[in-house]
């Protein structure tokens, strides 16, 4: 006989899935009203210029207006149609929103703030690594920077051990809300070319320094020692890649 679920016991719902051909018609208007090819104010084409524009019907048409409502994006007037919000209304964090707005003109702006947000929470997390490190998280993380020291000379492996080692630091500190919020910003971003940058093995290797007085800050217990040394590391990192057109590391 099954328990029965308690009034008060809370329940996950899980997001509703929407038909495909849906996704793909809010995909190219999320993109064209972050983009600007629909300004804040102005009116979506009608309905029927849709179904005909995607060659889909209208109740999908229907469906991705409604999506696209939920990221704050737009809001049906009566007699004006859908109209495209400002941007003060759209949610920042949804993914198709964030990678949109990194192919936007002042995309590299959007990636200055990444580089900021990162630098201050990641930053926070490493001295609260360095406070509640336990002779297994710390085990860990050794394992981790020595693998990515024999990954030196593959840059494109070293990168994903990388990733691998700056999410050991966050899941150590337990803040788990700044976890969240640098995983979903930069999910995004690292499908961005001038986020990303080109491969170098000069420049791993001076990731690799990096990680390692941040490895032996966070070993020493020292969080001031860590938190700078993250700063700086995401800091430096940043300022190499987006400065120049010479080979750089991909994101650390």
């Amino acid at each position: 006989m099954q328990d029965k679920v308690s009034s008060n016991s809370p329940v996950s719902v899980p997001p509703r899935r929407r038909p495909r051909l849906a996704v793909a018609v809010v995909e190219e208007l999320v993109n064209a009203i972050v983009t600007e090819v629909y300004p804040a104010g102005t009116a979506l084409p009608p309905e029927a210029m849709l179904c005909d524009r995607f060659e889909v019907s209208r109740t999908v048409v229907r469906e991705a207006t409604t999506a696209l409502t939920e990221k704050g994006l737009v809001v049906s007037r009566q007699g004006r149609g859908t109209i495209v919000c400002d941007q003060s209304n759209w949610n920042l964090l949804d993914p198709m929103i964030l990678a949109a707005l990194f192919r936007r003109n002042d995309g590299l702006a959007y990636l200055d703030n990444l580089s900021e947000i990162r630098a201050s929470l990641e930053g926070g997390m490493a001295a609260k690594a360095a406070r509640k490190a336990t002779p297994e998280n710390l085990s860990e993380l050794e394992a981790q920077i020595t693998k990515l020291e024999s990954l030196v000379e593959m840059p494109a492996a070293y990168v994903q051990e990388d990733v691998l080692f700056h999410d050991v630091i966050m899941r150590m500190s337990g803040d788990r809300l700044s976890k969240a919020i640098i995983d979903r910003v930069q999910s995004r971003a690292l499908n961005n070319h001038g986020y990303a940058g080109r491969l170098s093995v000069a420049h791993v290797r001076e990731t690799q320094e990096a990680h390692r007085r941040i490895y032996d800050a966070i070993a020493a217990r020292d969080p001031e020692l860590a938190a700078r040394a993250m700063k700086e590391h995401i800091e430096s990192s940043w300022a190499k890649r987006r400065a120049s057109d010479r080979p750089s590391a991909a994101p650390t």
